[in-house]
């Protein structure tokens, strides 16, 4: 029986899920895989257990790092202390030292992946990265291995558990967002300083790492259009709703002829969409292959132990690989080579959702309209609210498909008119 020796730099929440799996799952894993995976070395800044809830044998914990790295015996290192800086040096010295690597890292991978998986190339030597993306949703391997021989027109993921959670109990209990980020950061689920979360950047992130998997390219962070949702209030939620839609923060890849664009914004999609259902923290990802079809993959999107399990997928892969000498490059992600350039946001197209708060006279919608009409922009569809204690009434339309840089040019003017009196909201419909 080959054993495969780990050393874990990290051990937060995460890194005790981990060894809690490896410790209870020890007999089921070495029946399954004719290895053992044992963890030989962890580093951390504390090295007290108690508030661990696992049970460690005498001299597994340390706080200095080459105790993990520079030993021989060590065949893989597992980081997840997140963050950018120490994780990549810790991440290059481990390659350089001929071990291989797993991560959940997905803002390293994201903004560095360029550098480090060529330096796994050159060391002979992998990374890999399943729980950075869904948590413990098999979305890597699905995509990398389960559709090895399918080609992708498009990707969409609902990524971040905490946007979808805010925007779900906005949806649920008729709170504003404030209300709901509150709400999220009481039970856990949002960070005190939540901005890499609801202003789209963790979407961001993982949205890198797919386009990765389906077209080979690793896209600069600076080229995919990021959007938040904490612009969003409760009657876009309701609106939104009553034209049979649901409000979803979306991370989107889509292929066409010769090019690639990917974005992350706010999101209307049809109630009648699997993903309008997925609410709470619960992730999805919607991929469209040329030979298996559309399939959709859903479930938590974090937690200890579905993190973890992530975790433990990548390993049981290595111990494979080391038991029978192999090695992958880049895990058999192949560049496509007929994108030969990014589409930016501008030359995207798609209908819209348009709310804005204008004076309530005569007149008023045809000014719009006709604003919207000389750059090219129809209206499908107008609904003008009940007027409250203001003079302003919501006024709430559907275009029919327009471009981006033609509708943000009429915008730009209706916001700037007399008769408007707050900015305008407007938000991309997908038939997903």
């Amino acid at each position: 029986m080959k054993k495969i020796n780990v050393g874990l730099i990290g051990f937060g929440n995460i890194g005790a899920g981990l060894v809690k799996i490896l410790r209870d799952r020890r007999k089921l894993l070495i029946e399954k895989t004719g290895s053992e995976i044992v963890i030989k070395k962890i580093c951390d800044k504390d090295i007290t257990t108690r508030r661990k809830g696992v049970t460690l044998e005498k001299g597994i914990l340390t706080n200095d790092c080459r105790q993990v790295l520079n030993d021989p015996q060590i065949d893989v290192v597992v980081e997840l202390i997140g963050g950018i800086h120490p994780a990549k040096e810790f991440i290059a010295e481990a390659l350089r030292n001929g071990k291989n690597v797993v991560t959940a890292n997905k803002a390293l991978l994201a903004e560095e992946g360029k550098e480090l998986f060529a330096l796994a190339r050159d060391c002979g030597t992998n990374i890999y990265f399943e729980a950075s993306v869904g948590a413990g949703i098999p979305i890597i391997k699905s995509l990398r291995e389960g559709l090895v021989a399918n080609t992708f027109d498009s990707v969409y993921g609902i990524v971040n558990g905490t946007s979808n959670f805010i925007l779900s109990q906005m949806a649920d209990t008729n709170c504003t967002f404030a209300q709901a980020l509150k709400e999220a950061q009481a039970r856990g689920f949002a960070e005190a300083n939540p901005t890499l979360d609801i202003e789209g950047i963790d979407s961001c992130h993982k949205l890198v790492i797919l386009a990765y998997l389906c077209w080979g390219r690793l896209v600069d962070m600076t080229d995919v259009h990021t959007e938040g949702i904490s612009q969003i209030e409760l009657s876009d939620i309701n609106y939104a709703k009553e034209l049979g839609f649901a409000i979803k923060l979306l991370a989107i890849g889509m292929k066409e002829t010769d090019s690639l664009e990917v974005r992350v914004h706010p999101t209307l999609i049809p109630e009648s969409h699997p993903m309008a259902a997925i609410t709470g923290v619960n992730n999805a990802i919607y991929a469209a292959s040329d030979l298996a079809g559309d399939l959709l993959f859903s479930g938590p999107g974090a937690g200890q132990l579905c993190a973890a399990s992530g975790v433990v997928s990548d390993l049981v892969d290595l111990t494979q690989a080391i038991k029978a000498g192999l090695f992958r490059p880049t895990l058999n992600i192949i560049p496509d080579r007929t994108i030969t350039r990014l589409r930016k946001i501008d030359d995207t197209s798609s209908r819209y959702y348009i709310r804005l708060m204008a004076l309530d006279k005569p007149g008023v919608l045809a000014k719009i309209a006709g604003v919207l009409a000389k750059f090219g922009i129809s209206i499908a569809s107008v609904t003008q609210k009940e007027r409250g204690k203001s003079h302003s009434v919501p006024i709430v339309m559907i275009t029919h498909e327009a471009k981006e840089k033609n509708l943000r040019a009429a915008l730009a003017i209706i916001n700037k008119m007399d008769v408007v009196h707050e900015k305008s909201v407007a938000i991309r419909i997908e038939e997903v």
